[in-house]
């Protein structure tokens, strides 16, 4: 149950597959890269202000987007199509008709303040001795850089980042640790990514932030999404403990 279509202007390939009853996934190309996070991310903001009659959510990954809807509405719809899959097609076929330039396409750009080292990132020195690096020099080039963010997955929250410099790639640990901080910030492979809550994982951490990642009572409980940019800055632990107590009172007052 294929349907391939020809996104206009691109000549990157478009399926649409079934998923599940409630679901189906539209698949972009094979490559990891921001042209096709940045398609991938415009043709989910064109579908989430069109959507149609049953659309649940959507959930955007490094190379497709999983479309979720009820069936039952989508059913009743006026959709054209002889079952779920052909009506929720035809609408996306149609969002696919759309080009969308890259101006369209809003990405929000999020400084994240980072502790880094000691007792915040117990990993750093592993990461330096990996890529015959100083800690410093880890640090200055981790926050030199800027980040994009691919996917949200694994825990709620957890932002995937691709453009990390490769002088720091550094592979997973070989045994994960059992608890990793909410809020460590890691490495692995050429990837960074923010553990958004406490949660085993084999990540290298270098430092934590005292942002919250993520939080059910927020509009968008994610503080990062998929196409958003990331920056990170570093802060010493007097910073970080001012910026974790300010968190903790917007939480809960």
């Amino acid at each position: 149950m294929i349907k391939e279509e020809r996104y206009s202007g691109t000549n990157i390939p478009l399926k649409i597959y079934g998923l599940s009853e409630k679901s189906l996934t539209v698949t972009f190309g094979t490559s990891i890269d921001n042209d096709l996070l940045d398609l991938i991310t415009g043709f989910n903001q064109l579908l989430l202000e069109n959507p149609f009659s049953g659309l649940i959510t959507t959930v955007p990954a490094y190379t497709t987007l999983t479309v979720f809807y009820d069936p039952l509405t989508v059913k009743l719809s006026d959709l054209p199509g002889e079952n779920c899959f052909e009506k929720v097609s035809e609408h996306l076929n149609k969002i696919a008709a759309i080009i969308i330039e890259k101006s369209n396409v809003i990405a929000h750009h999020l400084v994240i303040p980072v502790c880094y080292g000691g007792n915040f990132g117990q990993d750093l020195l592993t990461v330096a001795k990996t890529n015959n690096l100083t800690e410093t020099e880890v640090i200055d080039i981790h926050t030199a850089g800027q980040y994009t963010v691919f996917m949200i997955g694994f825990v709620p929250g957890f932002a995937y980042m691709g453009g990390m410099d490769n002088r720091l790639s550094t592979p997973r640990k070989e045994l994960p640790a059992a608890k990793i901080p909410a809020g460590s910030v890691g490495i692995a492979g050429n990837q960074t990514g923010i553990y958004p809550m406490e949660t085993p994982g084999g990540w290298q951490i270098i430092g934590q932030t005292p942002l919250k990642m993520f939080d059910v009572n927020r509009k968008q409980p994610s503080l990062l999404k998929s196409g958003d940019r990331v920056s990170f800055k570093a802060v010493d632990q007097e910073e970080f403990n001012a910026m974790l107590k300010q968190e903790y009172e917007n939480h809960y007052h």
